[in-house]
């Protein structure tokens, strides 16, 4: 029999489900291309992610969105985001993960424009977060936000991220925002004692 050197299907994990207040976060599926295509060549939506819109023909982009979720990558993970009836409005992940610092990277994107401004990308994020400290073992997650998308930054605030510094890549202008876990800890400590109240 000849050797083989084609990549080799990971056996599947345990799936993830993790359950907010507005929206629950799940393992991509294949599903959820049309949406993601949708978004990924919108030119708002691209310049809000501070990249251009896709240029590819859908049924490449499918071929692409299953070898994905077919051998995802060790140093990401990558979430559909629904709201609580199951319906898709976006995409979250962690990335560039560095397992002897115990940090990422986080992304986000709401691509229904039906939910923004009423709390699902902050709730994303928090679901995000409490998976991130409490289950993946990070010590600490960052962002880079487009240094003039103040709502994406305020939303962030919400979550607890604080500016660190101004970042220029590819020739754009960043805030960088980080929450540390003992960070995020106090903060949950303090919304338990402000419920009790």
């Amino acid at each position: 029999m000849p050797f083989s050197l084609s990549r080799r299907k990971p056996e599947p994990a345990e799936p993830i489900f993790l359950e907010g207040k507005k929206v629950a976060l799940r393992e991509k599926r294949i599903e959820d291309a049309l949406n993601d295509y949708t978004w990924r060549v919108d030119d708002e939506l691209a310049k809000l992610d501070a990249t251009r819109p896709l240029n590819m023909a859908y049924n490449d982009f499918l071929r692409y969105s299953q070898e994905e979720i077919d051998y995802p990558s060790a140093r990401s993970k990558r979430f559909g985001i629904d709201d609580l009836t199951g319906k898709h409005i976006g995409n979250c992940m962690y990335y560039d993960i560095d397992s002897r610092r115990r940090e990422a990277e986080l992304g986000i994107m709401i691509g229904d424009r039906t939910y923004w401004g009423k709390g699902y990308g902050t709730d994303a994020v928090d679901t995000m977060l409490r998976y991130a400290f409490t289950q993946a073992g990070l010590t600490r997650v960052y962002l880079h936000t487009l240094d003039w998308n103040h709502r994406a930054q305020r939303s962030f605030g919400k979550s607890g991220f604080r500016q660190v510094k101004r970042v220029r890549k590819r020739g754009l202008d960043f805030v960088q925002m980080e929450i540390l876990r003992d960070e995020w800890e106090r903060m949950q400590e303090e919304r338990l004692q402000g419920e009790r109240m």
